[in-house]
């Protein structure tokens, strides 16, 4: 996410035009299957949140039809999922030079946001007895610097991210300035090659078990994700990085106002097609928690990381 791009949206939007909302459109049909997919996920698996700091926003800026007086919290953070498989971190959140790191957007981004530091990922988990060589890999749900800020802190860590992402770093877009910044030498790229999942025509099944599930979901950035995660609990989540900023996003559903999908999202047309399929997703499957990677309030909710 980028809450300074959500900012330019109120400049242009909430003071010259009352709130446009897509969310009052029908969203377009998509074939969902009956059953989730089988997964067997092992005894001991665990999911964890853990945040390393915050933004702040508007409901306005963030989504098509939200309030300018409804403050909003943006969660920076990254998800633990451990598994006798291999520990994986989605994202990387604030990392100890996040306020080198927050000089590398532009001067009228940084003058326009606003954020608070917490305590990094990596300091959490040593904390909770996880080395860094403990983790089978760091995936990134896309390279932007409020997502990768944290990778300072893993050197040596397997990055895991698509192909198109990696060009998408490498081939110089501004909005990836710091991961070029920090370096891929640690990338690894993975294709999809396990077939269609819950209507998404490709993924890529981590553990081989069903408990961990990549997907390709390109508009946001080219080489943008989506994780499903099933618990032995029989919880199943849904991260879905910056496909929405907040739960609206998909519970709508909504688009992020006009300026701030033109600024942060490279094709908002798949965006919007993404956003239509997880609400008929979570429609199908109520109980499937749906995780934007910013949402404070679905944070919350979710597990925390406690010591062995």
């Amino acid at each position: 996410m980028n809450v300074a791009a959500s900012l330019l949206a109120c400049i242009s939007i909430t003071l010259a035009w009352p709130a446009l909302s897509w969310a009052n459109t029908a969203p377009v049909a998509v074939q969902t299957p009956f059953l989730l997919p089988e997964a067997r996920p092992p005894a001991t698996m665990k999911l964890s949140a853990l945040t390393s700091g915050n933004m702040f926003s508007r409901a306005a800026f963030v989504y098509e039809g939200g309030g300018f007086s409804d403050r909003r919290t943006f969660n920076i953070g990254a998800i633990l999922v451990q598994h006798p498989a291999g520990n994986l971190l989605f994202d990387s959140g604030f990392g100890q030079q996040v306020d080198e790191h927050f000089k590398t957007i532009p001067r009228l981004l940084q003058w326009l946001s606003r954020y608070e530091k917490g305590t990094t990922v990596a300091a959490q988990l040593a904390k909770n007895g996880i080395a860094p060589g403990k983790l089978k890999a760091i995936v990134l749900t896309h390279a932007h610097w409020d997502h990768v800020s944290g990778l300072d802190n893993f050197p040596g860590v397997p990055v895991w991210v698509t192909k198109q992402e990696e060009a998408f770093v490498v081939n110089g877009h501004s909005s990836t300035a710091l991961a070029r910044q920090l370096g891929t030498r640690d990338y690894r790229t993975y294709g999809f090659s396990n077939g269609a999942y819950l209507g998404f025509a490709a993924s890529c099944d981590v553990f081989g078990d069903g408990s961990g599930v990549l997907v390709p979901a390109p508009g946001h950035t080219p080489g943008s994700i989506i994780a499903f995660i099933a618990l032995p609990s029989g919880q199943r989540y849904a991260l879905i990085g910056d496909l929405a900023w907040q739960a609206e996003g998909i519970d709508l559903p909504a688009e992020k106002p006009w300026i701030a999908r033109t600024l942060a999202d490279n094709d908002a047309g798949a965006t919007r097609k993404l956003l239509q399929q997880m609400h008929a997703l979570k429609a199908s499957f109520p109980s499937l928690v749906i995780v934007p990677a910013h949402d404070s309030r679905v944070w919350e909710k979710l597990p925390r990381l406690t010591a062995p």
